[in-house]
């Protein structure tokens, strides 16, 4: 029997719902699988941690990580503490400190989801969005001078690096390389941004040479938003940087029917470290408690960890459950248009994933 040792860090908001959620689906598959076992250990990391010792973490917090297979993360936000505090604090410190320098994060209308667009079917839209994870926009480079005063001054410098870029731009093309259609977006923005974003370009024409077999094409990311929307079949597997890929990942998950559903995986590709996987809807506390939380984000995310550890059955088990639930419109969360709560629909993933329910 394999054991992967799971870190569980809820964090915020309604992440304390559904990462418990995601640990019950877990175990349910740990039940009807005798090859395949958890061992959790969760750590109250977050808002209340802050409030108790003036940080999101602690300092040495990556070293309870660094052994484990990998980390279910569930929300980094709290109303009462800075925003840029929250994401550094914590998300950003585990996603830079191990280096887990591609966000992947798929995206397909999933069955019986009402998606938005006119005229687009599930086969219309089938994408896996690649983001920049470790630099670019988000690198940190930057500071605040003079505060307070009319002469202040605030600096965000957007940093590339040519290894950086070499190295996601690799692996979306071999990522694109593996999906039926071979066809990869490189998204850019260098006609206004004329020294990194030229780097960008060049290095993807670089990486494209070793991969003959995958088509590409390059689109500015204001155009890529249109092209999202208006032609969304001409698009499979997508490259953006950190910023970039942040709001079109976004726009990817409401054009398939809910920011509620949607996956992410933060991977280290050499696998060094454990890669860290989540839901990207954020901790809505406008929610929390309530019971209304969507855990399908959740347990999509876990399916990525099951691939990630190459548990294609129990992987392939998951998705199956979660696309029987959410062809029942009885199981919609209100995100959806329903009234199902967080229970019912995690209630009837594990029944399906036991061996009676299959």
């Amino acid at each position: 029997m394999k054991t992967y040792a799971i870190a569980l860090i809820p964090g915020d908001g309604i992440g304390k719902e559904v990462i418990p959620a995601g640990q019950r689906v877990l175990e349910a598959l740990a039940l009807a699988n005798n090859r395949l076992s958890f061992d959790f250990t969760a750590f109250d990391w977050g808002g209340d941690y802050y409030r108790a010792h003036g940080r999101m973490m602690p300092d040495d917090g990556l070293d309870d990580l660094r052994n484990k297979d990998a980390i279910l993360f569930g929300s980094a936000g709290d109303p009462d503490i800075p925003d840029h505090i929250t994401l550094w604090g914590l998300r950003l410190k585990i996603c830079q400190g191990l280096d887990q320098y591609a966000n992947v994060r798929p995206t397909r209308i999933l069955p019986g989801i009402d998606a938005p667009l006119k005229r687009c079917t599930p086969k219309d839209l089938d994408w896996v969005i690649v983001r920049e994870n470790s630099e670019g926009e988000y690198a940190g480079v930057g500071g605040r001078v003079h505060q307070g005063h009319p002469i202040e001054v605030a600096t965000d410098v957007s940093m590339m690096t040519r290894a950086g870029v070499e190295r996601i731009m690799r692996y979306a093309f071999k990522l694109a390389q593996s999906r039926p259609r071979k066809h990869l977006t490189v998204v850019t923005k260098s006609n206004a941004q004329r020294h990194a974003m030229v780097m960008w370009d060049e290095i993807a024409v670089q990486i494209a040479a070793e991969f003959p077999d995958v088509h590409w094409d390059k689109e500015l990311v204001d155009a890529a938003t249109a092209r999202m929307i208006n032609r969304p079949a001409t698009l499979d597997t997508i490259v953006a940087t950190n910023l970039h890929a942040d709001i079109l990942s976004d726009l990817a998950a409401a054009l398939a029917g809910s920011l509620g559903i949607a996956p992410t995986g933060n991977i280290d590709p050499a696998r060094r470290y454990p890669s860290m996987f989540e839901p990207i809807h954020g901790s809505a506390f406008d929610i929390m408690g309530k019971g209304l939380a969507n855990p399908v984000g959740t347990f999509w995310s876990i399916v990525m960890m099951l691939e990630h550890f190459d548990e294609m059955t129990a992987a392939n088990n998951l998705m199956a459950a979660i696309e029987h639930v959410t062809a029942n419109p009885a199981l919609h969360t209100r995100d959806l248009g329903g009234e199902a709560t967080t229970e019912e629909v995690t209630a009837a993933v594990c029944a399906l994933l036991s061996p009676s329910g299959r």
